[in-house]
């Protein structure tokens, strides 16, 4: 049988002791509210509430455990953890927060619980995922895939209102970069007519970017392109936030490709036609 032992309030140190069990107990000892078990301790110090076998540290059994903490600071936020069946819950309560996984107030993981917003490698996050790396001996972004079948796998698929429009595709041997194309997709298809002279209007430029001042490169000014080959370019010539930031213009050169494709036929006509004359 456990064995109460109480000591008074200490008035210099103003702490007070309340021992359950005694420095020979080696049985567990349990709390019950009306009649019921309510906390259990075992003699290896695990705690159980709603279980007198307890297998962890802390241990919560119930139909729906939950954990709540609250803040009653004036900017606190609440918070509380929950189990519903298979499903692991972490809520804020009232507000919005954020979860934070780290250690000394550096944290590698961080979600935003109002907007579901995460990020890794940095707390701050402009997207609804954000990897931020400072590390040049390992990959910001890893994906690998071990499974043994032959052919292709689409190890990335990328949707649009749940429709599939492109997908990374890996081999044992190369990556393919897709974007949807099938004919049952498109309509009102008709042959391009005036490749060559669209062609003609691109204005092919050497330079270095700002940031890469060392390294010269091939490629156009996506404004340049724009009135040409509209759907290969991304964005508004000198557009910028509502900050005042700049919002650059991209481009997605393979866009060009039927363009090119399409030139270079209408040029091969043009020299069979030259040499049957």
């Amino acid at each position: 049988m456990s064995k109460l032992e109480t000591n008074t309030i200490d008035t210099v140190s103003g702490t007070a002791n309340l021992t359950i069990g005694g420095a020979n107990n080696t049985g567990s000892t349990t709390i019950k509210t009306n009649n019921t078990n309510a906390v259990t301790i075992d003699n290896s110090q695990r705690v159980g509430i709603g279980t007198t076998t307890p297998n962890a540290e802390l241990e919560i059994k119930a139909d729906t455990p939950e954990i709540r903490i609250d803040s009653t600071g004036a900017s606190g936020r609440n918070y509380k953890i929950h189990s519903d069946g298979d499903e692991l819950y972490l809520e804020g309560i009232g507000s919005s927060g954020s979860f934070k996984i780290g250690e000394d107030g550096t944290y590698g993981f961080n979600v935003d619980l109002g907007n579901g917003q995460a990020s890794i490698g940095t707390t701050t996050s402009n997207a609804q995922l954000f990897v931020e790396s400072n590390n040049d001996s390992v990959s910001t972004f890893r994906l690998n895939d071990t499974s043994s079948g032959s052919g292709g796998k689409n190890i990335a698929i990328f949707q649009r209102r749940g429709t599939n429009v492109g997908f990374i595709n890996v081999t044992d041997s190369s990556t393919s970069f897709v974007t949807s194309s099938d004919h049952r997709l498109k309509e009102n298809v008709v042959e391009i007519t005036d490749a060559t002279s669209r062609l003609k209007q691109l204005k092919p430029k050497r330079f270095n970017f700002k940031v890469d001042a060392d390294k010269t490169v091939d490629g156009f000014i996506a404004h340049e392109v724009s009135s040409i080959v509209p759907e290969a370019i991304t964005g508004e010539k000198d557009a910028v936030d509502e900050d005042g930031n700049p919002k650059y213009q991209g481009i997605d050169q393979a866009k060009l490709v039927p363009l090119l494709v399409k030139t270079i036929q209408e040029l091969e006509a043009g020299i069979t036609e030259l040499e049957n004359a």
